[in-house]
């Protein structure tokens, strides 16, 4: 467990494109002081607020975590996020070039190199995390997801899909940075090639390629000519979303996270539940 919160060592800069909105996408990452917490601004709009990264602030959860009023609304935080709080930095100011962070790679690769190349500092302030004290559950349908008591940080994550290149996989596995560099990070997002049309037709997925997402074809089989990262990369990038949802809390926790077939919204909803019922947990310091 870190002790101390945690900030960036300095100004970084990571660009690409939408994945929904197929534009051009930069995000700049500043150190922050303590008690900050992670904080988002829309750069292109003037005044434009600097807005939490909390539960309170989530707009869609469909196909990406937002946070923030619709006007400066940012989209795809999740695997941003994910890195963010895995190396356990604590506040940041991020200020995003327009609507929606650049997907990248589809995975966290790129965030994590980022804040690599600028390095981590440990600030003088202790650190505040959720303690879970009893299970909080959330379901719907066949999906649910619940935080546990346990002493760590801990995740099991499992998926259940109707096609044989992905079918029924689990990660658990307490979470640590080093855990989520090694075995976490490098997962990419998934898509379905009999989803395009639709996704097309709202205006979705316009900037998904098979350079920042793994495909599935008609055929049920992947389509990037690499194949997979890991065998079961599908599941990973559950627990990677699952990570960076979850960060929307507002600080660490201390506890297991399990899932069954989950996502965004579910992931969301979990944490609300949490953060409603004050008798789940408690606030300690590192």
């Amino acid at each position: 467990m870190q002790n101390f919160q945690g900030t960036i060592g300095g100004e970084v800069t990571v660009s690409g494109i939408g994945v929904h909105g197929g534009k051009p996408a930069a995000v700049t990452f500043l150190p922050a002081e303590v008690n900050t917490g992670i904080v988002f601004q829309r750069a292109d709009i003037d005044g434009s607020p600097w807005v939490p990264a909390h539960v309170e602030q989530i707009g869609a959860t469909d196909l990406c975590t937002s946070i923030g009023a619709r006007a400066a609304r940012i989209d795809t935080i999740e695997h941003l996020m994910a890195a963010v709080t895995a190396l356990g930095i604590d506040n940041l100011r991020v200020r995003v070039s327009g609507p929606e962070v650049p997907i990248l790679d589809g995975s966290s690769r790129e965030y994590v190199a980022a804040f690599a190349r600028v390095g981590l500092v440990q600030q003088e302030v202790r650190r505040r995390y959720l303690r879970i004290l009893k299970p909080v559950r959330v379901e719907a349908g066949s999906s649910w997801g619940e935080f546990r008591p346990y002493d760590g940080t801990r995740y099991e994550v499992e998926i259940d899909f109707d096609v044989a290149v992905i079918g029924r996989q689990k990660f658990a596995g307490d979470m640590s940075a080093e855990v989520f560099s090694r075995e976490i990070a490098d997962a990419r997002t998934f898509g379905f090639m009999k989803d395009v049309a639709r996704l097309h037709a709202a205006g979705l997925a316009l900037g998904a390629s098979l350079d920042n997402t793994v495909a599935i074809g008609e055929d049920n089989q992947v389509m990037n000519p690499e194949g997979l990262r890991f065998a079961d990369e599908f599941v990973r990038h559950k627990t990677l979303d699952a990570v960076g949802d979850l960060a929307l809390a507002g600080m660490p926790f201390i506890g297991c996270y399990a899932s069954y077939r989950g996502g965004h919204r579910l992931n969301s909803e979990a944490v609300k539940a949490l953060l409603a019922d004050a008798s789940a947990y408690e606030i300690v310091q590192g």
